[in-house]
């Protein structure tokens, strides 16, 4: 029996360490399966992200290739439509007053034009308008377009005067004047000056009397005189209302005679005898001499 338990024993001993030798590399084989596995994912999901790395990329640089065409397709169609002026002419242009623009007051230029070809040049029209400072496309203030159709010979020159009024409102802020110059030649090639393109600012102008001061020293003026005649009328009706005093004159010099080599006993004589005496004392008198 003890020697059946001992082998029992030992074969028990020897097949431990083989299941524990045995295990350990099946566990270390799934460990390697798995880092495969999560190494292939890494990896196909870093190509995925590259790809989609490299599509975007292709897709901005065809992005800003279209945008690049459609900028210089515009360019193109702008310069096209715009009208240039023809290198056979010249233009200058002088303000009368220096450029000073006054609001709601005249403003006016003197522009030349010279033909340098060996053509006509028919000059159609002469325009002036105030843009937006930020965007000359936007106008503000557009003023009438002066007709001329003026035949400048070759090698003549012409002056032409144009004036405008800019608006009260636009006073103390800037703007952008334009001034355009519109002709053509013999071919009936049509051209355009911009013979002034810039900003300037409208001034304000400080009167020293307008309307409402006018009227305001009117109305001043005239409630101070109403004050004045009403208070001369008031003292005229104290005075009038007054009782007159009624004082008893002697004898006056109503003649302006020069009475000063008369003695002064003899004046006082004249003065105490020609006052006329009341009755009461007229009748006082009398009673007292009946008495006597």
């Amino acid at each position: 029996m003890f020697k059946f338990l001992s082998k029992l024993l030992l074969l028990v001993l020897l097949a431990f360490p083989a299941t524990v030798f045995i295990k350990d590399p099946l566990v270390a084989a799934q460990d390697a399966t798995e880092d495969e596995e999560v190494t292939d994912e890494d990896t196909t999901e870093d190509l995925i992200a590259e790809d989609e790395d490299d599509e975007a990329e292709v897709e901005d640089d065809d992005n800003t290739e279209l945008t690049e065409e459609k900028e210089e397709q515009e360019e193109e169609e702008s310069s096209a439509g715009e009208i240039k002026p023809s290198p056979n002419a010249d233009t200058t242009i002088l303000f009368v007053k220096g450029e000073d623009f006054p609001a709601n007051n005249i403003v006016k230029f003197l522009l030349g034009f010279t033909n340098k070809g060996s053509e006509d040049f028919v000059v159609d029209s002469l325009d002036a308008s105030f843009r937006y400072p930020q965007d000359f496309q936007f106008y503000i203030q557009n003023f009438t377009a002066l007709q001329l159709n003026t035949v400048v010979p070759p090698q003549r020159q012409a002056t032409f005067e144009y004036s405008f009024i800019p608006a009260e409102p636009m006073g103390g802020r800037p703007f952008g004047l334009v001034i355009n110059l519109n002709y053509k030649d013999g071919n009936g090639n049509v051209f355009q000056d911009a013979v002034f393109n810039q900003t300037v600012t409208i001034t304000e102008i400080e009167d020293g009397l307008d309307g409402e001061t006018i009227f305001l020293y009117v109305f001043l003026s005239g409630l101070g005189l109403l004050v004045i005649i009403g208070l001369h009328q008031l003292l005229e009706s104290r005075k009038r209302r007054r009782p007159v005093a009624k004082v008893e004159m002697g004898t006056s010099n109503h003649n302006d005679v020069d009475m000063s080599w008369i003695p002064q006993e003899t004046l006082n004589q004249i003065n105490k005898a020609s006052p006329r005496r009341s009755p009461r004392k007229r009748t006082q008198k009398r009673s007292a001499g009946s008495d006597e």
